[in-house]
């Protein structure tokens, strides 16, 4: 269900002040996966990150795992804005954030710390915090794509609508540069950066993004 933006963006900035005032930077082992959205950047949280993650990476076409696998180990970054207002992409998409092997740093507002789980936990395509840095960590070296991503998300994609928005034109960017063809067959090679634009655009189309902590 699409929440209201102003709740939405609320409701996330709440979430980073009680996990900073509670934790003061230690590790806990559950937290909201909105949680590391940017004060600065005020974020809109439309879409959280799916409950059923691994049934949503199955629906992908991907193999949930019980570690990281570094065969394939690529990172890409998403920003997705609606009339020029950026939209939170969640921490913890394609993690299974209540398995115990799962850890949450609430300094940075991220899952991981993965060592193996007993039980699958994790996607080969996964978000660990809301930087909007897309981890592709797979034992298959075939790029995996944005199409994918979005499923995994439960949000829709194609070249007329994102998630419930489709009534209003849908523009794609990759590296600030538009790009014309189906959204959901962008390649998610390292250090991408894509920008989905839905209505009025920004008025800076990201070319670059910050991957040094990635």
């Amino acid at each position: 269900m699409r929440l209201p933006r102003t709740l939405a963006r609320t409701t996330a900035v709440m979430c980073v002040a009680l996990v900073t005032a509670s934790c003061g930077g230690t590790v806990a082992s559950s937290a909201p996966s909105d949680a590391a959205a940017s004060p600065a950047a005020s974020p809109a949280l439309l879409w959280p990150a799916p409950s059923d993650p691994l049934v949503r990476t199955v629906e992908a076409g991907l193999e949930p795992e019980r570690e990281e696998i570094v065969v394939n180990h690529a990172h890409s970054h998403l920003d997705v804005f609606i009339d020029g207002e950026p939209i939170l992409v969640p921490a913890g998409i394609g993690i299974n954030i209540e398995d115990p092997e799962v850890k949450y740093f609430a300094d940075v507002g991220s899952y991981g710390g993965i060592e193996r789980c007993d039980q699958p936990c994790i996607s080969p395509l996964h978000t660990h915090d809301a930087s909007g840095i897309l981890h592709t960590e797979s034992a298959d070296p075939q790029p995996l794509t944005l199409g994918q991503f979005f499923t995994e998300w439960g949000v829709e994609l194609n070249e007329t609508c994102v998630g419930d928005e489709c009534s209003k034109p849908v523009a794609v960017y990759i590296g600030g540069e538009p790009y014309e063809g189906d959204p959901r067959a962008i390649e998610l090679t390292d250090q991408k950066v894509i920008a989905i634009v839905v209505g009025t655009p920004p008025s800076v189309i990201p070319s670059t993004a910050d991957f040094s902590e990635a």
